[in-house]
Formats: structure tokens, sequence, C-alpha cells
């Protein structure tokens, strides 16, 4: 392809913060870099594996940013990192070796499902919380190991919509803030982009003048949406995360 002009670097820089702060808030900003490399020019895998690497600095921020509501949390993360880790390198693997149709066509179900979560996540915890005894796992058991695991399959194979994901299943089998769960979420997206970017560097196609406009775009993205998701209400970081999620299917669906 040509040499993106200097307005469409322009408009890659801009989808990049958007994205970086739309990820740390909710998540999807997947769903903002990605068209937007195609609609410029890329081949789908080129935009999905630059795109991948451009949001990593935006995610790293982005956890920084939330490094107050992440106190405490160092064997949560280290249980889910691992996870994440493992599932992430699976889903870098499956999106260089399998077609994107495999695995695109089951997207819009998997957001559906995670916003149903975060809706009801206030209700069904307080039901689960009233059958817990003193013997629950304090961080979900096997069963939420295993859910970060799939998103992280997930993640690094797209990636749209994986923080919606996170929060609706840490919502639901922990009992935790929102605020404390996003940043959980955020340094688990951040891995996941890490280490399939580092297997894309090595064996994929990249294109470096996006990945260098995502990533300068991500860095300012992920501080500004540090610093609005965590001033905002439970209740409002909710229906940001509905209005997205709906956004995003909208997305996937119309094309």
């Amino acid at each position: 392809m040509s040499p993106m002009t200097f307005w469409e670097s322009v408009l890659v820089l801009l989808a990049g913060v958007f994205a970086g702060g739309i990820n740390v808030v909710v998540g999807s900003g997947t769903l903002v870099t990605f068209p937007v490399l195609l609609a410029v020019g890329y081949p789908p895998i080129v935009a999905n594996v630059s795109n991948t690497l451009g949001l990593i600095p935006g995610s790293i921020t982005g956890a920084i940013g939330y490094r107050a509501e992440l106190a405490d949390q160092g064997d949560r993360l280290l249980r889910f990192g691992a996870a994440s880790l493992l599932g992430g390198v699976l889903g870098a693997v499956l999106l260089l070796k399998l077609p994107a149709a495999a695995f695109e066509g089951i997207v819009p179900a998997l957001i559906v499902v995670a916003l149903v979560l975060v809706v009801l996540q206030p209700r069904l915890s307080r039901a689960l919380a009233a059958r817990r005894t003193t013997t629950a796992p304090a961080h979900g058991g096997p069963l939420l190991w295993f859910g970060v695991f799939l998103t992280g399959v997930y993640g690094g194979y797209f990636g749209a919509a994986q923080g919606i994901i996170l929060l609706g299943l840490m919502g639901i089998l922990m009992t935790e803030s929102l605020q404390r769960l996003n940043a959980v979420k955020n340094v688990l997206a951040a891995l996941v982009n890490a280490v399939s970017g580092i297997i894309f560097v090595v064996v994929a196609d990249v294109a470096w003048l996006p990945v260098l406009l995502i990533a300068v775009g991500s860095t300012v993205g992920g501080f500004i949406g540090a610093k609005v998701g965590r001033r905002l209400s439970p209740t409002l970081l909710r229906g940001i995360i509905v209005v997205v999620g709906l956004a995003a299917i909208a997305k996937i669906v119309l094309g």
C-alpha cells in the first residue's frame, strides 16, 4: 500500500488518543483504531497486529494512573496475570494460524454476555454474597481464573471489549469495588497486549508508522482516561460500559 498522507496520520494519532482513554475507562479502544487502520488502507491482519502494539503504552499509563486502586492487590495480579499471559500467547498464535472469520463470528455474543454481567453485577453480587461461606475463594476460584484465561485468548486474538468481559467476570465472581476491578483490568489488558505484541514483532508483518502514532496517542489518552475514570461513580461507569459495548456490537455487526 502507499504511505499514509499527513491527514491520515493525524487521524490515526487522534484515534490512538481516544482509544487509549476509552481503554482505561472501559475497554474497546480497538474498535476505534482498528477500523481507522483499515480505512487508511492496511490489510486486516497487519492492522490488528499494529493496533495491538500501538495500544500497549496506553494500557501501561492507564495502569499507572490507577496505582492507588491497585494497592493490596498484588496476589490478585499475580494470579490473574499468569492466566492473562498464557491466554495472550495462545490468542496471538491463533491470530497467526487461523482465518479471522473463525473467531470474529462470536465477538458480538461475547460482548452481549459481558454487558449483561456488568448490568446485573450489583444484584448478582449481593445474591452470591448471601450464599458465600467463610471458605469461599477470595479471588473468584478456578472458574474466574479460567474466565480470565479465555479472555486473554480473545484479547491476544482481537482484543476489542476484553476489558468489558473482564469487568463483567470479576464483578460477578468477586466482592470488590468496580474501580478496584477496573484497575486490575487495566493491568491484565496491558499484559495481554504486551505478550501478544512481542510475538507479533518476531513473526508477523508490522506497520511501524501506525504503531508509533497509536502508541503516542494512546499514551496521552491513557493518562487522560485514568484521571477521568477514577472520578466516575460505579453507576455512571456501568452506564458508559453499556453504551460502549452496544456501540462495539453495532460496529462489528454493521461494519
